[in-house]
């Protein structure tokens, strides 16, 4: 009887997979096992995305599959299916795409099923001891023990950032006899307790919920709703009534530090388990949790947005908070856009998916003119509290200490001496965006890219954002040797330090990227802000979005201008939704709000609308500019970007794409390019990029399919590394 042939997907620049033949070994081939071949001198993991081949090969050339690393499928046909279709819509390698589906230990070879993991519980002299009497030696003890309490055990899962010596603590707790260790398999589950009752919900969000609850099987629900409206208590009732049903729930979060605070609430409220998935797990923790969704042991698989793919035993429900946010993109390798994927999928598992936000993505806000999306609005706050009021302050002309006016300072100090909480936002890390000599006017600028270096005061260094490389400060002048060396220009260290001398007896914490690298420092810093032994916060974008600080009364951002003249089409959109999650910090509670703006063009018409007419005043004129441009969500683009260590040779390929492109003669689909990047150094590396645009997407996409293949036998293809970007969310 003759073996039958499996066709495989490896990693690498393929877009076909290839075929082997299946070795009797008593065990059928079926499409999503993973399999270990002999692929060119070295043997790699690739998995079955086909089974009874007809291939062309010669028997005598083909190899066989060297070992078959699982019995039955890691990736169900349908999730399977799933990826391969985002692999051709991207039109990226199938076997890339697969690979960014599955956990690291999975991609190794590694058995697919969960090592077993240590929890700790409380012991009955656990339970009847006070974790305040713990509190004053031991404050970490006593805060764990607090947690133990009320959740009544703790493992890995629950330190999703790894909130400093958490184990050591828990040790500590079972040589004291109020903790034990228990072993089962490591699902990595953080076990919901559902000791929170459910508030009320009105009218709206009544409304909205049952539009979730799944029985009318898929539709896209746009949750439209202000800044402390009730979004999550809106997705906590459709979760129950899905979990009810013994259906899961896939959550969605554009960045990590957004996930904690999620899972607490969660658990407070769902008596279900759950498990969190993102880039700050060990890999252990990760595999734990992927198999503990994929085999049903988790009701609620919270994620970051490559979560998008996570196997799902009884799907129910996708969430995607913050659907607007530019960090559900990805920007290297396979650029999916994990918002359009979460959208595909509950489409195709017939399951209701919901798209939150207080500043709806302008392509979400088009969907539902066209009818594909359902709008559910939530107009006012939750609590009742008022929106912010918005006040302009013209800088104009005025004196400035290091970026901060009088009034935004005697604004400050009036909320600070009533008891409020202030927050003042400056999106600029580090300590001034320029180092320059006050003699000869040189400026310290990368060697790798074309931009400036940033100054960080602390260690005296010298940082570029755009390529991580970094070094010290000068003593003098390369150029003419002066010593007169200035920082020129406001970071938020610069801020730090000003308003620590305006403000000696206020407690001040900074977040930013510098101030939270070591591992658990953005929480304990948040925390600060959150229980008020911080009473003035200063950040970035960090703190813009999704964190409930009840305590805030006034809102200070620094510079608005920084957005205003952004070379990319979709800069007022991204600053008209920084400014309105930034300011909808202020006033959730039960004192009132105040946004104050610090600006160069206080008549600049976006300024000017959203602080008269709002957000969706601002959209609907915006999709008209669009629709005008012929700009998406009114065309779809595709970005080939390419780079060398060479000027010439990225443009070179690209004119060969280009050719390649208009040879294909699909009609409705324009070229333009080539052209250098809007920064067109880069790391060392000199970078160019070819657009492509089309009015209507299946031209566009049918060019795509013919020529992405082709690409890599061009000319000039050796001599530089491309990339395709469908739908790209930043042009730079």
């Amino acid at each position: 009887m003759p073996q039958p042939n499996v066709r495989i997907a490896v990693p690498g620049p393929f877009y076909e997979g290839f075929d082997y033949a299946w070795p009797h070994d008593g065990l059928a081939p079926r499409r999503g096992m993973r399999v270990r071949v002999g692929f060119g001198r070295r043997e790699c993991v690739g998995l079955i995305v086909a089974t009874d081949v007809e291939t062309s090969i010669a028997e005598s050339r083909l190899r066989e599959v060297s070992d078959a690393l699982d019995i039955s499928p890691v990736l169900a046909e349908p999730l399977l299916d799933f990826i391969l279709w985002a692999a051709r819509y991207y039109h990226y390698p199938p076997g890339d795409a697969i690979y960014t589906a599955l956990p690291r230990w999975l991609r190794e070879g590694r058995p697919a099923e969960p090592s077993n993991e240590t929890y700790w519980q409380l012991t009955d002299a656990g339970r009847d001891m006070d974790p305040d009497t713990l509190a004053r030696r031991a404050r970490r003890q006593a805060s764990l023990l607090a947690r133990l309490q009320a959740r009544g055990e703790l493992g890995a899962g629950h330190f999703p950032e790894g909130q400093g010596d958490w184990r050591g603590g828990l040790q500590r707790l079972t040589e004291r006899g109020l903790a034990e260790p228990i072993s089962r398999p490591a699902y990595a589950l953080i076990r919901g307790h559902g000791t929170a009752s459910a508030p009320a919900l009105n009218a709206d969000q009544a409304t909205a919920a049952r539009a979730l609850s799944g029985e009318q099987g898929f539709q896209t629900v746009l949750l439209d709703g202000v800044t402390g409206s009730g979004k999550t208590a809106v997705y906590l009732a459709a979760i129950e009534d899905i979990l009810a049903r013994g259906l899961q729930v896939l959550v969605i979060v554009p960045e990590i530090g957004l996930t904690p605070q999620l899972v607490d609430r969660f658990a407070e409220r769902l008596d279900h388990p759950l498990v969190v998935l993102h880039s700050g797990l060990s890999d252990g923790e990760r595999l734990g949790a992927w198999l503990a969704a994929r085999d049903g042991e988790a009701g609620v698989i919270i994620g970051t947005r490559s979560a998008v793919f996570t196997p799902l035993a009884r799907p129910g429900l996708i969430v995607v908070d913050e659907e607007h946010d530019t960090s559900l993109k990805q920007q290297e390798g396979f650029r999916y856009q994990a918002r359009d994927m979460a959208v595909a999928r509950a489409s195709r598992l017939a399951i209701p998916v919901a798209l939150g936000s207080a500043t709806p993505s302008l392509e979400s806000l088009d969907n539902v003119r066209r009818g594909r999306y359902h709008h559910r609005r939530l107009p006012a706050r939750a609590t009742g509290a008022a929106m912010p009021a918005f006040r302009l302050l013209d800088i104009r002309g005025r004196s400035l200490r290091h970026g901060l006016s009088a009034a935004l300072l005697e604004q400050t100090r009036e909320h600070l001496d009533q008891g409020g909480q202030v927050l003042l936002f400056l999106n600029r890390r580090g300590y001034a965006p320029t180092l320059l000599c006050h003699e000869c006017g040189w400026v310290a600028e990368c060697q790798r890219c074309d931009a400036r270096y940033t100054y960080h005061q602390a260690g005296r260094r010298l940082h570029c954002h755009h390529c991580d490389s970094a070094g010290g400060v000068p003593i003098a002048c390369p150029a003419c040797a002066s010593p007169d060396l200035r920082a020129v220009g406001v970071g938020t260290e610069r801020l730090e330090e000003v308003l620590s001398e305006e403000l000696p007896e206020t407690a001040l914490v900074r977040i930013d990227r510098d101030s939270t690298r070591r591992k658990g420092e953005f929480e304990r810093r948040l925390e600060r802000a959150r229980n008020g032994d911080a009473r003035l916060l200063l950040g970035t974008q960090m703190l813009a979005k999704g964190h409930h600080l009840p305590a805030v009364t006034m809102v200070g951002i620094i510079d608005a201008d920084q957005g205003l003249f952004g070379s990319d089409f979709r800069a007022p959109e991204r600053l008209a939704q920084l400014i309105i999650q930034v300011a909808g910090r202020a006033g959730r509670a039960d004192r009132p709000g105040e946004v104050a703006i610090q600006t160069h063009q206080p008549e600049h018409p976006l300024l000017q609308q959203l602080i008269q007419r709002g957000y969706p005043a601002f959209a609907a004129d915006a999709l008209a500019e669009r629709q005008q441009a012929g700009l998406p969500p009114f065309s779809a683009l595709a970005l080939l970007r390419a780079e060398a260590v060479t000027e010439e040779a990225p443009e070179a390929f690209l004119a060969e794409a280009a050719e390649l492109a208009g040879a294909a003669r699909e009609v409705g689909v324009h070229c333009l390019g080539p052209m250098p990047a809007p920064m067109p150094r880069r790391a060392g590396r000199y970078r160019a990029q070819l657009l492509l645009q089309s009015t209507e997407r299946q031209p566009l996409q049918r060019l795509l399919a013919r020529m992405t293949p082709m690409l890599k036998g061009l000319d000039h293809a050796r001599r530089v590394r491309w990339s395709l970007d469908v739908d790209p969310a930043e042009m730079l």
